[in-house]
């Protein structure tokens, strides 16, 4: 994975809108559990790739310092010859002397070559631990990310939850309004007071029936003293 491709894709996830992303799904826990996956999955990806980085940096680290150590010693292995030279053209030995100082050129060559290729590397160097730091910054607000995520999911899934229990308990108060049982009572209480009326009428029915009975009783009586009556009269007559 190249540089420039993972500090883009940790920009876009760090930019990225948790809210719209939640708004714009059918079923923001489905959502959200994808969401978490996602960022788990790029943030290891990113790991990965930083870690190859870095890795790259040390190894060019170590190039550059053995470089810088190689023009070291080549460059105490040229002084050496050196001296060496001078003291065999001090003593009269002009062939030692040329050939060491010609091992003393081939020695600062080494170090020339070995400087250049330190000097070389040391703005790839700077260039590399720039990035590096920023792969790590954006790796950690990656992280962060991700747990504002989490908790975020956290959050909306228990509200959801909370939500539903209410909606359930709404559903069960409408079904208590619909059917209320209070209705069987009254109706209940409804057909006991009709049956109440109609003893009510039984009995005054039956009570008109009595008296009309004793009103005929009376009527035979007055009939009774009437014939009695007349009879008595006739007796007087007769006498």
């Amino acid at each position: 994975m190249a540089k420039q491709s993972i500090l883009g894709r940790i920009g876009q996830l760090i930019k990225a809108n948790l809210n719209a992303l939640i708004d714009s799904a059918e079923d923001p826990e489905v959502a959200l559990n994808q969401l978490v996956r996602d960022f788990t999955d790029n943030i290891t990806d990113a790991e990965n790739a930083i870690a190859q980085t870095i890795g790259n940096l040390r190894l060019l680290e170590q190039d550059h310092a053995e470089d810088v150590r190689a023009a070291q010693e080549w460059g105490t292995k040229a002084k050496a010859a050196s001296v060496k030279a001078d003291e065999l053209s001090a003593a009269g030995d002009v062939s030692g002397a040329e050939r060491f100082n010609a091992l003393a050129k081939v020695a600062l060559q080494r170090q020339i070559q070995a400087e250049q290729e330190a000097r070389a590397a040391e703005p790839s160097i700077a260039s590399q631990n720039e990035v590096v730091d920023k792969l790590k910054s954006g790796l950690d607000a990656m992280r962060t990310k991700l747990e504002q995520l989490r908790s975020k999911r956290d959050e909306l899934i228990a509200r959801k939850k909370s939500a539903e229990a209410q909606s359930q308990v709404h559903d069960a108060l409408k079904s208590v309004n619909v059917f209320d049982p209070t209705s069987e009572i009254n109706r209940f209480e409804e057909k006991i007071r009709r049956e109440e009326s109609r003893v009510i009428g039984q009995n005054e029915l039956a009570a008109s029936s009595l008296d009309a009975q004793f009103a005929s009783l009376d009527d035979l009586g007055t009939q009774a003293e009437v014939e009695a009556r007349l009879a008595a009269l006739k007796a007087d007559q007769d006498s």
